[in-house]
């Protein structure tokens, strides 16, 4: 795997620091990347934080805020923040296998797990893959249960001839190391919801109402609080998630060049699926849209011999791998889980249980040769079962 970070990004945040006295919390860049971030994105608002976690705590606290308690339907395969943010915020999570195709949720269960007690559908789109079909995002329409689309691994990816992040009441995105888009370490929340899109404000900045944007808001609890300083008034019980100038500078110069690089990793997943041989490895994924943060490996058949001469064959010629793919595979087996619900029965998650043993990723990235992708795959395809 390499960064997506190039030498104008580097020039970009050094004459930024060469100005004098430059601010370096957030500040004006931070603000120009969010709107940069909602334009290309296509939506009205945009909060920039420190990381991708970050983007999952507020999103679901700023869901408890406006919902009250209840359960949150939550993928097996994802990254553990996800789930974590759902327990952290007091919700029950409530689990559902994954479709093959698109390593997402498996959007018939989803429906079929909605109780009154659904708070929210918190759907994953796995590493660039779209995990939406028209009839889940229907029957949450008609149902009016929010969608939260955790879009970190997939951006630039559409449904229905939109993008990614533009569906659910809130959106969130990764900047981490070799992620379609970096600032080294950065996440962001978006929304079409102006209410929303205050309280994130706030709950970025330890819930302070000046954080607010609206002069209508900030004066209506001035007004309800005359004993409090207005500059230090706090709505809510929440978190220091900013991020800073130096991180948006880096945004600013690589959201230029997002969908041509994004363009590129498509056609690297391509010529890799194209190229893997189809009686070994599972190639029929639903590819329709998607925008690829790495390549998805999976055995076509659960084989634990042909799994370990896999990894070994990788592990020998340098090739970097992740098994379990997303997170590390089905988050039901990991202990924290376990821990805080007991053993679980895995029987009714077959699908990811495949993935955790038998599923990998390697990096795709936009200056990945065509050379190196077609050596890879026949190395892959020299591997006897």
């Amino acid at each position: 795997m390499k960064n997506n970070i190039s030498r104008a990004d580097l020039a970009g945040v050094i004459d930024f620091l060469r100005q004098d006295d430059p601010v370096l919390t957030q500040s004006n860049q931070v603000e120009e990347f969010e709107r940069e971030w909602s334009a290309w994105l296509g939506v009205k608002h945009s909060v920039f934080v420190n990381s991708g976690s970050s983007a999952n705590l507020l999103t679901i606290t700023a869901l408890r805020e406006r919902y009250g308690l209840g359960e949150i339907i939550v993928p097996t395969l994802t990254w553990v923040s996800d789930i974590a943010s759902v327990i952290q915020c007091g919700f029950k999570p409530v689990f559902v296998d994954i479709d093959r195709r698109t390593l997402g949720m498996d959007n018939a269960q989803v429906i079929q797990k909605i109780t009154p007690q659904t708070k929210a559908v918190f759907l994953t789109h796995v590493l660039g893959y779209n995990a939406l079909s028209r009839s889940l995002v229907d029957e949450l329409e008609a149902r009016r249960i929010p969608l939260v689309e955790d879009v970190c691994e997939s951006y630039g990816a559409t449904f229905a001839g939109r993008k990614l992040g533009t569906f659910g009441l809130m959106a969130d995105f990764s900047f981490y190391y070799a992620h379609h888009l970096t600032t080294v370490e950065g996440g962001m929340i978006s929304t079409n919801d102006s209410d929303l899109y205050e309280t994130l404000r706030m709950l970025r900045s330890h819930g302070m109402v000046r954080e607010s944007s609206s002069d209508e808001l900030r004066h209506s609890y001035a007004e309800r609080h005359p004993d409090l300083n207005p500059d230090f008034i706090f709505a809510f019980p929440a978190y220091n998630v900013r991020s800073t100038e130096i991180n948006a500078v880096m945004g600013r110069s690589q959201i230029k060049r997002l969908d041509e690089n994004n363009k590129l990793r498509t056609e690297n997943l391509a010529l890799f699926l194209e190229s893997l041989d189809p009686t070994k490895y599972r190639t029929d994924f639903e590819t329709a849209g998607s925008c690829n943060y790495a390549f998805t490996l999976v055995l076509k058949r659960p084989d634990p011999v042909f799994s370990n001469q896999v990894m070994e064959t990788l592990r020998e010629h340098g090739v970097e791998y992740r098994r379990g793919t997303s997170g590390g595979g089905n988050q039901l087996r990991q202990p924290y889980l376990r821990r805080l619900l007991g053993e679980p029965d895995l029987s009714q998650f077959p699908n990811v249980d495949h993935v955790h043993f038998y599923g990998f990723y390697i990096g795709n990235y936009p200056g990945l040769e065509r050379e190196k992708i077609l050596t890879l795959c026949s190395l892959l395809n020299s591997i006897r079962e």
